[in-house]
């Protein structure tokens, strides 16, 4: 079963393939653990760029671009007021992401469940008499 289109505030359908772009975006900029981190700082704060770059031992230049990719991805607001430059978490590509890998969240619950069965069966079989001094006599194949 197909998702539905997303419909922008408009009312207008977002096509098929921007959803699966912008999900691509988002994915792209998660697989790095610099622009990872980058999201878990900004985490109920707005933060100067500055004040990011300070926590990385990389340069300014290449902390903006991290932002950067962030932003395209939609994961990150950038506010500028002159040289100074706010950043800022926003969750809609994040949530939109969470739903997509949500989808796929019974598949492992299918294999929690048959672990779960198997160590219960694993727990129901007799157990060997327990030697003296409390080893068990070894298993025979």
């Amino acid at each position: 079963m197909k998702a539905a289109p997303l419909h922008l505030v408009s009312g207008q359908p977002v096509p098929p393939q921007a959803d699966e772009m912008r999900l691509d975006q988002v994915f792209f900029a998660l697989a790095d653990p610099v622009r990872r981190n980058i999201l878990e700082r900004l985490d109920g704060h707005a933060l100067l760029v500055s004040e990011l770059a300070a926590a990385y031992d990389i340069s300014l230049q290449a902390v903006s671009r991290h932002i950067q990719v962030l932003v395209r991805a939609g994961l990150v607001q950038q506010e500028r007021s002159g040289r100074i430059s706010r950043c800022s978490l926003t969750v809609g590509a994040l949530y939109a992401a969470a739903v997509w890998l949500n989808r796929y969240s019974k598949y492992w619950q299918e294999q929690f469940d048959t672990l779960a069965a198997t160590l219960a069966h694993i727990d129901a079989l007799p157990q060997p008499p327990r030697r003296p001094g409390g080893k068990r006599p070894p298993r025979r194949k």
